[in-house]
This record gives C-alpha cells, sequence and structure tokens, in this order.
C-alpha cells in the first residue's frame, strides 16, 4: 500500500543461529569457553540464550562484554531467569544435574525462536556451528530434533544394559548436544504411554516424569528417551563425531566419522576437563580457555595443542590425536584462507 513501510525479510545470510545453553553452580567458566570456541570457528552471526541462576548473571555479562569488539559483534546474547512452566520447580531443578531440566522447556519459553541448537556447557566446538545448523534441512516431514546415540556397540552401552524405562533405538540417545525445530515441537501432538490419543509437548513433561521418576537414572535425557522411544519418526539421528565423547575412545576407537572426518563436537562429559583422567580432552579444553582472542590460530591455538597431545599419546584416547585435530586444522584453514583472500582482496591494485 502507498506510504506503507516494507520490511524486507532478512537474507539467510545474516539470519542468527540459536545456541541455547544452562549454566547452574559452578559452570560459568566452563560455559564461557564453549561459548568462545562457538565464536570463534562459526561463519554466520550467533544468538546465544543463556539459562542461568540469577547470582551468574552479571559475571555474564561482564565477561561477555570483555571480548574484542571483532568477536562481540559476531554474536548477540540473551541471558534468562531458570524457570519451569509446569510441575514442581524445586522437583525439576534438582532433576539429575542442578538446572538441567531446564532444557525440556525451552520449545515453551522460547516462543519465537524458529529453531535451536541445545548444548550442555561441557561441550567444545572444533568446527563452524554453521556445519551442524546445516542439518536442519535434512530433516523429513516429520523430524523435529536430532541427537546422537548414547552408544555405537550395544553390548557395552547404557540403556541396553541397565535401563528400565523405554528408550530410543537400540542403545539410547545422548542429549548433550539436541538440534530442534522448535516450531514442529510445539505444534506436534506427541503418542505417549499415559492416554491414548496425543499430548502436546508441554502437556506431557511433568506426568511423563511423575509415571517414570523411580526409573531414571539421567534425569532429563531419560525422559527424552522415553518420548523418541513413543514417536521414533521425530528423531533424526546424527553421527558420533557431532557428540564425541571419552565412551568413544576409552573403550577403543569405536567412533567411525570421527576417524574418517575428525571430531566435530567434543563433549566431555563426566568433568573430564578439570581432571586427570582424560589428558587429551583437558589439553582441548584448555588450549582453547587460554588462547588470547587477537592471536594468530595456528600459532597461538592449533600449535600448543599439538604439543600438549605429545604428553597424551600413553593414554587410550591420546593413541588416536588425528581424531581430535582433523576438523580443528580444516576449520582454521579455511579461517586463514578466508582472510588472506579478503586482504589480498582489498589491497589488490589493477
Amino acid at each position: 500500500k502507498p506510504g506503507e513501510q516494507k520490511h524486507p525479510k532478512e537474507p539467510p545470510s545474516l539470519q542468527c543461529m540459536h545456541l541455547a545453553v544452562v549454566a547452574c553452580g559452578d559452570r560459568l567458566e566452563e560455559t564461557l569457553i564453549m561459548l568462545k570456541s562457538a565464536v570463534l570457528f562459526s561463519n554466520r552471526r550467533l544468538c546465544f540464550h543463556i539459562f542461568a541462576e540469577d547470582s551468574l548473571k552479571p559475571e555474564f555479562e561482564k565477561k561477555l562484554k570483555e571480548w574484542p569488539s571483532s568477536y562481540t559483534k559476531k554474536f548477540e546474547s540473551s541471558i534468562y531467569p531458570i524457570t519451569f512452566s509446569v510441575g514442581n520447580a524445586q522437583e525439576w531443578k534438582k532433576l539429575f544435574k542442578p538446572c538441567a531440566a531446564q532444557r525440556l522447556f525451552l520449545p515453551v519459553i522460547l516462543k519465537d525462536v524458529d529453531s535451536l541448537l541445545y548444548v550442555d556447557t561441557d561441550v567444545l566446538f572444533l568446527r563452524p556451528i554453521d556445519d551442524i545448523w546445516h542439518l536442519l534441512r535434512e530433516f523429513n516431514s516429520t523430524q523435529l530434533a536430532a541427537m546422537a546415540p548414547e552408544h555405537e556397540i550395544p553390548k557395552i552401552g547404557w540403556y541396553s544394559r541397565f535401563a528400565r524405562h523405554p528408550y530410543y533405538g537400540t542403545t539410547g540417545v545422548n542429549s548433550g548436544v539436541m538440534l530442534m525445530n522448535l516450531t514442529r515441537i510445539r505444534s506436534t501432538q506427541f503418542k505417549n504411554s499415559l492416554i491414548p490419543g496425543g499430548l502436546t509437548w508441554e502437556e506431557m513433561l511433568y506426568p511423563l516424569y511423575q509415571k517414570y521418576k523411580n526409573y531414571i537414572t539421567w534425569g532429563d535425557q531419560d525422559l527424552l528417551n522415553i518420548i523418541f522411544y513413543f514417536n521414533p519418526e521425530c528423531l533424526y539421528v546424527f553421527p558420533c563425531q557431532w557428540n564425541y565423547r571419552p565412551d568413544h575412545c576409552m573403550y577403543g576407537s569405536n567412533c567411525r566419522g570421527a576417524e574418517e572426518d575428525g571430531v566435530s563436537i567434543l563433549h566431555g562429559n563426566r568433568g573430564v576437563y578439570h581432571d586427570d583422567k582424560q589428558p587429551t580432552f583437558k589439553a582441548l579444553y584448555e588450549v582453547i580457555r587460554d588462547f588470547p582472542f587477537e592471536d594468530n590460530l595456528f600459532q597461538s591455538l592449533y600449535y600448543p595443542l599439538q604439543s600438549k597431545f605429545l604428553d597424551t599419546v600413553h593414554t587410550l584416547c591420546g593413541r588416536i590425536p588425528q581424531v581430535f585435530l582433523k576438523q580443528i586444522e580444516k576449520t582454521m584453514k579455511k579461517v586463514y584462507e578466508n582472510r588472506v583472500i579478503v586482504y589480498l582482496g582489498a589491497n589488490h591494485r589493477y
């Protein structure tokens, strides 16, 4: 209409990739290192959704503002309090790890967000988030979330040996890295073991927890396994290199995708960044933590990493350093090539 202001749709290259994390207790530093790894390597703009206890909010705001402007311009961040829309808040808060159940409520809270990548605080990105974000395009018409298997080998997997509740597939899935189409989750009626008809995501959560709470060990991850047991057509399963954990190398190398392509996302669960049980995982965490933002990636990140890995070759995971280095090397080469091309383009004279 004449005089009406038009709001053109943002081109995909400028749209945010939404990343959510839940941080409580002593997880401030770990969360910041995860966010740092995301910003270091990603190409498109990032929108961080940080769910944190009130006492951590000022620290997050302060620390993120301290990052150089060349990096702060690559993301925007929102910090939310811990809230649960249904059931007993204290019960949810204490489920498994402090506040971890918050992830179950992301589709309810982030009503204006279409798609989202949720990660645990103990995750490190070794390649651009852009690459896992592209997996959203591979969802078929019924899929609305994506996770990696909990284990590759059923006979040594936890769920296949010990679970007392339904779980997805033959080994269950791990919820530490979870890609979600929130729009689809909000509009779907889920099959369940509670009533013959379907229930919305929000309607289902608390009754499902009440039914299975005496049988679950891993909290919200178990609830997700139960949900996708009854709705397997809703889940896209991505390979283990997108959620690589100590289990993939401490019993021998059992993640073929990582052997072929390298680790894409490292998940240092069981506190391995902070003890000496898995020096390879700890080395990666410390090198990213100590990397000065404006320095050369090869000189101040890749070479120190190679050096630290030499001290871990006697360990089960340290025997396969190329698995940990392959993607990070490829990513840094791309970053370097892009900068060289931009620099040469700006200074080229005909």
